[in-house]
């Protein structure tokens, strides 16, 4: 395997373009966790003309749950969860600047399409290393929607967080 490519956070369209699929990325800076209920509430929001919690441009979103941290650490556990229950919202949230969506497994119905149009990337972290990647996590807090406890929207400041690029910006796909 060839060296991992180092990349900073957010995203620029230039970064994302020049991402091939089967690329081993290292991605440091800032990220932000959101599952399903997280994902209709931040949709919701910007069918209202709401702000966003968090700059969408050259945003990445980590679709995850993290598990309650242990005593001495940062956060928990922190593995991907399935990308597709994303699917149906992915439109609005790439039409607001975000560029990067971390997950895990193919992508269904229009979603490659969207991702080649709004030229974003989706990576692919791996599953079952939620502890592995918990250690590449710096810096975690709560920022939106607290109610929901572990499917809160959290700031994560990354160093070299492992991934792969599942889809390029091209439509190529490991899948």
């Amino acid at each position: 395997m060839t060296s991992p490519r180092k990349i900073e956070l957010p995203l620029t369209r230039e970064i994302a373009g020049d991402l091939r699929a089967g690329e081993y990325v290292l991605l440091s800076g800032t990220i932000y966790t959101a599952r399903d209920a997280a994902h209709k509430r931040l949709v919701e929001a910007l069918e209202k003309g709401e702000a966003l919690p968090f700059p969408p441009e050259g945003a990445t979103i980590y679709y995850t749950g993290p598990t309650p941290a242990p005593p001495g650490a940062v956060i928990g556990s922190a593995g991907p969860t399935t990308a597709y229950r994303m699917d149906p919202y992915v439109e609005p949230l790439l039409k607001a600047g975000v560029l990067g969506m971390i997950g895990k497994g193919a992508r269904k119905g229009d979603v490659p399409e969207l991702i080649k149009k709004y030229k974003a990337v989706y990576f692919a972290a791996p599953g079952g290393c939620g502890a592995l990647l918990g250690k590449s996590i710096k810096e975690c807090e709560i920022i939106a929607y607290p109610d929901l406890g572990t499917e809160a929207v959290r700031r994560l400041r990354v160093e070299d967080f492992p991934v792969f690029v599942a889809q390029d910006s091209f439509g190529n796909s490991i899948y």
